[in-house]
């Protein structure tokens, strides 16, 4: 006889190992999965570590038949999304799970009925945590690992969410470039544009000022996407977390802001793909990660990047001027990272939606390979 399904909350660092743990039994098969380091999941699960915690509610369940884990998810109620769309939406996350619907039904009731309790009217995700987080889950491109920041997932997922009652918010997609040695056509005109105009100056991040230099990077971005479905505003605390995570990861020229007489207008991120450096330690940094992880960051360029950020001050929308100093931004990160040697390249996630940036990205070489669905179900 199967044993029931029991679900309770996560309760001291045994449950929060089990939580953590989960996921490597589901993907042992799976090549593609790279498994995160449990360093860095426990401080994202830390709500002293994880300013997300400042403006949000968050409860992590775990699903078990015995004693074994066969499931995990979290539900959470953001407070500064609440003020900002007043909608009854509360989220969940870090969905991972057998292939068993009897186990996602009793995930999911406990997740809707933490958030019902919490006034939620509306259940959304998957988020772990925010939108500013890893968003949605992978619907399409199971073929490839997910670059750094990106979730992997099994197939069966969207096939249990929606039997169990859960429809499409909204896709997000990723774009893959193969660079070739040099810029795109149109990206390598709008760069020699913005560089021949007195008036516009690009350059790379000031690391040596980085807190006032991020100011300048969140500011863009809050404004750039404050129209975005779905989008929330980095904090100041959040500014300060991201700070901490690019001190070791990134040099300034992985970073690009554009300026137009004088004014910080567009910039953009990219990142190192350390997926690609994590793969094969298991989660695991010690005995030898560390030894490797080191020297992956600084002893060769990476062979891969992602950029997770982008953005353009709303009041050059649509204009002439406009395209040009975003696609200067992109242009400049990307002709420092094909110096170096750089191989290849991810846009994410941009909002299936958002055409005038999918045309920009399309229009220099990039192509979709990765699609993730945001879900939702009414629960009140």
């Amino acid at each position: 006889m199967t044993q029931s399904v029991a679900v309770r909350a996560v309760r001291g660092k045994e449950d929060l190992k089990a939580f953590l743990d989960v996921p490597f039994a589901l993907y042992a098969k799976d090549p593609n999965w790279v498994a995160p380091l449990y360093v860095e999941r426990m401080e994202h699960l830390d709500p002293a570590k994880n300013p997300y915690y400042q403006h949000a509610e968050v409860e992590l369940f775990l699903a078990l038949r015995g004693a074994r884990p066969v499931g995990r998810i979290s539900a959470q109620l953001c407070r500064l999304r609440s003020e900002r769309y007043n909608d009854g939406v509360g989220q969940f996350g870090f969905l991972e799970a057998e292939n068993d619907p009897a186990v996602f039904a009793a995930l999911f009731e406990s997740a809707a009925d933490w958030l019902k309790q919490r006034g939620a009217t509306t259940i959304q995700g998957p988020f772990s945590f925010s939108i500013n987080d890893e968003t949605g889950l992978l619907i399409d491109g199971f073929d490839t690992p997910p670059s750094v920041m990106m979730g992997h997932g099994l197939p069966y997922y969207a096939m249990r969410m929606e039997e169990s009652g859960f429809t499409k918010a909204k896709d997000v997609i990723a774009y893959d470039f193969i660079h070739k040695g040099e810029m795109p056509r149109a990206l390598n005109s709008a760069y020699r544009k913005a560089l021949a105009d007195k008036d516009v100056t690009l350059r790379p991040l000031d690391k040596k000022q980085l807190m006032k230099e991020l100011q300048i990077v969140v500011s863009i971005a809050n404004d750039a996407w404050s129209d975005n479905w779905g989008f929330v505003p980095w904090t100041e605390e959040e500014m300060t977390a991201l700070a901490n995570n690019l001190k070791m990861l990134v040099t300034g020229d992985y970073i690009a802001i554009a300026e137009y007489k004088g004014e910080p207008v567009a910039m953009a991120i990219t990142l190192p793909n350390i997926n690609d450096w994590i793969a094969g330690l298991n989660g695991k940094l010690l005995p030898f990660g560390w030894t490797k992880l080191a020297w992956s960051l600084y002893a060769r360029p990476p062979e891969a990047v992602r950029m997770p950020l982008m953005g353009l001050r709303r009041k050059y929308h649509g204009t002439p001027l406009g395209a040009v100093l975003g696609m200067a931004a992109i242009g400049r990160v990307m002709k420092y990272h094909l110096g170096r040697g750089t191989k290849r390249g991810e846009a994410s996630w941009i909002l299936e939606d958002n055409m005038p940036m999918r045309r920009m990205i399309e229009s220099f070489g990039g192509l979709p390979y990765k699609t993730y669905r945001v879900y939702e179900k009414l629960i009140g």
